[in-house]
């Protein structure tokens, strides 16, 4: 059983029955955290900024969890259309300017298997 919701109103995190949390940021890594004490369990650096969603899926009785990475919407406006104008794209240029310093345009589904019983 696993739940999913809202954290910091942009990323997405997936929290398992196993006492574990998943979620992406912006920079690009995948994270998991302890649930209960929110220590860092794991991380790995995806080519692109995680603004979607974490999910999981069982295939033929093994445990995956998924991301797919790609800075896009309003956070990668100024690097996906090259824009340099702090006001364009509603301020977002501006407000996300910084994210071309941590993170690179792209789309890449990563996939990992959990270690199972």
């Amino acid at each position: 059983m696993v739940s999913s919701r809202a954290v910091l109103g942009v990323v997405r995190c997936l929290a398992t029955a196993g006492g574990v949390v998943f979620y992406g940021t912006l920079e690009g890594y995948l994270k998991a955290v302890d649930a209960k004490t929110g220590k860092e369990l794991y991380k790995f650096k995806t080519p692109s900024g995680i603004i979607g969603n974490v999910t999981t899926y069982e295939h033929r009785g093994k445990q995956y969890v998924a991301i797919l990475s790609g800075v896009g919407g309003w956070a990668g406006i100024g690097l996906a259309a090259g824009l340099t104008d702090p006001q364009a794209g509603l301020g977002a240029v501006g407000g996300y300017a910084g994210l071309r310093d941590y993170t690179s345009l792209g789309g890449q589904l990563t996939v990992f298997a959990l270690p199972g019983n």
